[in-house]
């Protein structure tokens, strides 16, 4: 393959998703190993505690994985197969890379304001307290200690025992060992980790980096060079060398794709480009996708101009809380803002919207209900309702529908 090698847009998509492992749909039942495989697949889970559906960790794995149990991510991380840290966000990350992020942990000043450095200064004994006290006792929640009367939510009014709690997980002197109601439990790091040494074990930043850049290129599958920082969250990043060294290991290929110009091509989809795969999955999307998480490249490659407005106040939200992309064979044509109804066991499309452009064919229709079928039952719905849609979906949808086993 040479540099005169094209691509249409719609095959540098389709790559993309099948990196992503959202080409077609699951071949088969989801088993416990394939949450490991999942992640790995795409480097990173992003964490993220809203639950108007489903949690964001879980339905970006149901997304890929179809039905399966939502305990099994818990107890992948409970074993051990997975920790959290500040990746690209707060991610769930595969237990083997843990050398990536240490540099991180071993310099947690330069994580902004997920790191307090002076309030670690100025409450020295407490924190030394507190380590001792798990030590001693084993692992804890912040839910374990008094909090302050009157107290007002949020980061800036989190109880003392809160902010020593994740500052320390920021340093990496605290693991996450599990979640209780989604909730942290923190352990010491030498007690889930007895046998790494940072003189051994740990990488320099700069092959931290190179490994981070080598699975953003691959779990993106297809990609610009300006994409590739995002993923990890790097700064001030050299690419050019990178790119160079990657070329010339055979890592990666350059292409030309429609529309979009010069990209580069991660050396295990080149098989896909003999037999022409085609996209076939169809799938609700969480905001914190990695499909979806870079506004920009979801911009540049799907012509999807996507916001997260939960954290927008209501009167200036353009479309709604918890808006979920609608992904229809390699193309985002669509939004829907959803809430489950949990103890109604109703999963309520308050709203759906259509991309400019999108017709709307049979198999589209048929497509998106079984979808959202599929993600109502999984969450325990017997009932769909929908409340604002285009007339031509109320028209084969009707306002509701009853979910039969």
């Amino acid at each position: 393959m040479t540099r005169a090698d094209s691509l249409s847009l719609q095959t540098a998509r389709n790559l993309h998703l099948s990196a992503q492992g959202l080409l077609r749909p699951a071949g088969r039942r989801a088993r416990f190993a394939d949450i490991h495989a999942t992640i790995r697949q795409m480097s990173l889970l992003q964490i993220d505690t809203i639950n108007v559906v489903a949690r964001s960790p879980y339905l970006v794995l149901f997304s890929r994985l179809g039905d399966y149990p939502i305990t099994w991510l818990d107890e992948s991380l409970a074993s051990g197969e997975l920790f959290e840290y500040w990746a690209h966000e707060a991610c769930f990350i595969p237990r083997e890379d843990y050398p990536l992020l240490r540099h991180r942990m071993l310099d947690p000043s330069r994580l902004g304001w997920k790191y307090n450095a002076q309030w670690v200064e100025e409450h020295q004994q407490e924190i030394a307290d507190l380590l001792e006290h798990i030590n001693a006792n084993g692992p804890v929640r912040a839910a374990d200690f008094a909090t302050e009367k009157h107290s007002k939510p949020g980061w800036w009014a989190w109880k003392p025992h809160k902010r020593h709690l994740e500052n320390l997980f920021s340093a990496g002197e605290l693991m996450v060992v599990e979640r209780r109601n989604f909730h942290r439990v923190y352990d010491l790091q030498q007690r889930v980790m007895p046998d790494w040494d940072d003189e051994q074990h740990a990488l320099s930043e700069e092959d931290a980096v190179v490994s981070m850049l080598n699975h953003s290129a691959r779990s993106l599958g297809i990609f610009r060079p300006t994409w590739l920082a995002d993923y990890y969250r790097l700064k001030r990043v050299a690419l050019k060398p990178w790119l160079e060294a990657a070329q010339e290991r055979g890592e990666i290929i350059p292409v030309q794709v429609e529309q979009l110009g010069e990209m580069w091509l991660h050396h295990e989809l080149l098989p896909q480009l003999e037999k022409s795969s085609a996209a076939t999955h169809t799938a609700l999307l969480s905001p914190f996708d990695p499909v979806v998480w870079d506004r920009r490249r979801a911009l540049e490659l799907f012509n999807f101009d996507y916001r997260i407005e939960c954290y927008t106040p209501a009167e200036k939200r353009k479309f709604g809380y918890f808006v979920l992309p609608v992904l229809h064979r390699g193309v985002l044509k669509g939004r829907l803002d959803a809430k489950m109804d949990r103890q109604a066991q109703q999963l309520v499309i308050r709203a759906f919207w259509l991309e400019e452009g999108v017709r709307v064919t049979a198999s589209f229709v048929n497509d998106v209900q079984r979808a959202i079928t599929r993600f109502a039952q999984w969450q325990g719905a017997s009932e769909v309702l929908i409340e604002q849609a285009p007339s031509a979906l109320r028209a084969a949808w009707s306002d509701r529908w009853t979910i039969t086993a």
